[in-house]
């Protein structure tokens, strides 16, 4: 999809006042990006657009589709900060965007090996996805267009991150749910990690493919005669399995690919649940379904959120194929994922949807919460949340998924943190089992407490399987020992000052340590101190801390005291200008008039000058005519800026651009996109490859104008931006 494809497919889809946000955001990118260059040596803008497009696709909303045109910009954009994107395109979007950002690492010396660098960003975008889901979307589209592209990328690089695909954005699409991505992801992963068996698995897979094809052309066939004569409405297709999943198959059951039986799937598409189940018996009773290979993921849906039916039925040449019947939205949900569920012309996906099928993520806060190590925190969550796992049962049927390997204990600290504590044996299938039992696929599980039973061992944490176990389990033993954590924590930060030449007592007055408490959750001196003891948090983090608060409530103290000697000065009361927003000291009833010298603007510093007969002329204190009015100070007098005034100042402009087609219109664009009321605009070329632009518009004050010369001189095709008084 080019831009212009992009731009009308956009607009058919949102709200005319969403597409107006997104033409501005896709001609800021443009700018940030139009000296740039992919590695294919196309224009760099590509790569927004496609993953722009592959977001729209996906049905999301218009804030995910603008933040994916921009998601590089301040990644690769020359000195553009989250706080330009939030000025120009709101909170919204410019939070997505940091959320798919890497992080800035030049001069930081703690980064000392490139996977301590990848640890620190997977970490940053794991924490921005558990705050805001639709970060995986667009990060997931970002990859995905880059794995199309990575042909052009140098070998070492394209083996670099084609293992980080496959394992980290792979295993992120499936958790998701998002089928279609992950498939896709998986097998440009394989074809560049291991091109040998990646040709030998296509070429046997074409092989058996077309030795099925006649048994499932005639199969789709009858099936389509059978469910039409059923009376049920369906759509019937064909699906290739995909080949990296092929692979792990047949590595899987250490089999060859004749042990496959799903290689070509039929899809059988049908309007309601009940059709799905009614389709079944209609095959079950054309065709004889292999045993053990039935799977109902209607009843108990996979964590991910797919739902189908899965029959292996055998043909009457004895070759065995795979039947998968589902409703249309449970096919979407399949291809699809998370993305499925967001109702863009909503705005926002069912939020209560959500909270349940991404309840994993809530996991990740903790983990964040226990681990201050970024490669041991982005380490437990490829173990615990991305990696293999087994779907066990409760005892009242809910289903919970667990990485491969995890125990009952696992299970226990999993439903609730005092079930782990209080765990003293194991039911699985109805007997008794050791806790350091494997548990497997469909397994009930019921965990017996006591509470005579008063708390984990020791032991249990070469037990567990899961990082959210084993960090529950230390933090009932940091708990315990509380008492020698807090002296020992003491002593290490009374020790790291004295190093420091600091005084302790000095830094832990309330004044200084109740916000670093409140920040820390921490509801005493004694909480932070056991901190430091059993090594949550280091004693020169805290000792960092605690110095920038006593800077701060120093600061604040001195700002008290001089508020305090400016409240005894005399209070003069001041005429409030509705038009102006000026107070005149020391004779409030005189008119006041702008100087047409330098128009001044709320935030400027200004001085008072008495006129003759047409009361206070107000000034720029660097105004040349200023200058000539301090001649004389009998006629100057005090003046200030009305604190909440609601007044419009006009404010002028001149700014040197580039002498090209669509000048203006990118620069009328932005103002329109930031709600500036421009009332004059016009350009000339100056003949010499230039173009002089002068406007002038309403603004509220001066930082406001600041705040629009520098999103201008974020335009490619401005030089240069002055302010111009007249």
């Amino acid at each position: 999809m080019d831009r212009t494809q992009l731009l009308e497919s956009f607009r058919t889809k949102y709200t005319p006042e969403q597409a107006a946000l997104f033409e501005q955001a896709l001609i800021y990118a443009e700018n940030v990006h139009s000296s740039q260059k992919r590695e294919s040596g196309e224009p760099y803008i590509i790569h927004p657009i496609a993953v722009a497009s592959i977001v729209m696709g996906l049905g999301m909303d218009a804030a995910s589709v603008t933040a994916a045109v921009l998601h590089d910009a301040i990644e690769d954009g020359e000195n553009v900060t989250v706080d330009d994107v939030a000025r120009i395109f709101g909170n919204e979007i410019a939070q997505l965007v940091d959320g798919v950002t890497k992080l800035t690492i030049s001069g930081k010396q703690t980064y000392i090996t490139k996977k301590q660098e990848q640890a620190e960003n997977l970490r940053k975008l794991f924490l921005a996805i558990a705050a805001d889901v639709r970060v995986v979307i667009i990060k997931l589209a970002d990859r995905l267009h880059n794995m199309r592209t990575l042909a052009y990328c140098n070998p070492y690089k394209r083996m670099r991150k084609a293992k980080e695909t496959l394992d980290v954005y792979a295993p992120l699409a499936h958790r998701f749910g998002m089928g279609a991505i992950k498939g896709e992801l998986e097998d440009l992963s394989f074809q560049y990690l291991m091109p040998d068996e990646y040709a030998d698995i296509k070429r046997q897979f074409e092989k058996q493919r077309s030795d099925r094809e006649e048994v499932l052309d005639d199969a789709m066939q009858r099936i389509i005669k059978q469910v039409a004569d059923a009376g049920i409405h369906a759509s019937i297709s064909g699906r290739p399995k995909h080949l990296y999943s092929v692979y792990r198959k047949m590595q899987r059951i250490n089999g060859s690919i004749n042990e496959i039986y799903d290689l070509i799937a039929i899809r059988v598409i049908v309007d309601t649940v009940n059709d799905c189940y009614a389709t079944l018996g209609v095959l079950h009773a054309s065709w004889k379904p292999l045993p053990g290979r039935f799977k109902d993921y209607i009843a108990t849906p996979k964590p991910n959120m797919y739902r189908s039916l899965h029959t292996t039925l055998l043909s009457d040449n004895g070759i065995p194929f795979e039947v998968q019947i589902r409703t249309q939205e449970m096919h979407r949900t399949a291809e699809y994922g998370i993305a499925a569920h967001w109702m863009y012309k909503e705005g926002r996906a069912t939020q209560s949807l959500l909270d349940r099928k991404t309840s994993w993520l809530r996991q990740i806060i903790e983990a964040k919460d226990t681990t201050e190590d970024s490669m041991e925190f982005v380490d437990n969550i490829l173990k615990d949340f991305l990696g293999e796992y087994v779907f066990v049962l409760s005892p009242r049927g809910e289903i919970f998924d667990l990485p491969t390997g995890s125990t009952p204990l696992d299970f226990a600290y999993r439903i609730h943190t005092n079930i782990g504590h209080h765990c003293q044996g194991a039911r699985v299938n109805g007997n008794l089992v050791r806790l350091d039992y494997k548990l497997q696929t469909n397994d009930m599980v019921e965990i017996i407490t006591s509470n005579n039973q008063l708390g984990p061992s020791r032991d249990w944490l070469k037990i567990v399987k899961t990082q959210t176990a084993r960090n529950r389990i230390r933090q009932w033993f940091k708990r315990e020992n509380r008492e020698e954590n807090i002296q020992r924590g003491k002593e290490m930060l009374e020790d790291t000052a004295r190093r420091q030449t600091l005084s302790l007592t000095q830094l832990v007055k309330p004044e200084y340590t109740s916000e670093l408490l409140k920040r820390l959750n921490m509801t005493g001196l004694d909480d932070l101190y056991s901190a430091i003891g059993f090594g949550g948090i280091s004693a020169s983090q805290v000792l960092h801390k605690l110095l920038d608060m006593q800077r701060k409530a120093e600061k604040a103290e001195a700002l008290a005291q001089q508020l305090k000697t400016d409240a005894q000065k005399p209070v003069l009361k001041p005429r409030q200008l509705p038009v102006n927003g000026i107070i005149v000291h020391g004779d409030p009833g005189m008119a006041v008039r702008f100087g047409n010298c330098c128009n001044p603007l709320p935030g400027d510093p200004i001085i008072g000058y008495i006129t003759r007969g047409r009361g206070v002329s107000v000034h720029r204190v660097d105004c040349t005519n200023a200058e000539n009015l301090r001649m004389d100070p009998e006629r100057i007098i005090d003046v200030e800026w009305a604190i909440g005034a609601d007044t419009s100042f006009h404010a002028s402009l001149q700014i040197h651009a580039e002498d090209r087609a669509g000048t203006l219109l990118e620069i009328s664009a932005l103002l329109s996109g930031m709600n500036i009321n421009i009332q004059g605009l016009s350009g000339k070329p100056t003949g010499d490859g230039k173009y002089v632009v002068d406007m002038t518009f309403s603004v509220s004050n001066s930082e406001q104008l600041n705040q629009i010369m520098r999103s201008l001189k974020q335009l490619k095709c401005v030089n240069e931006v002055y302010r111009v008084h007249r």
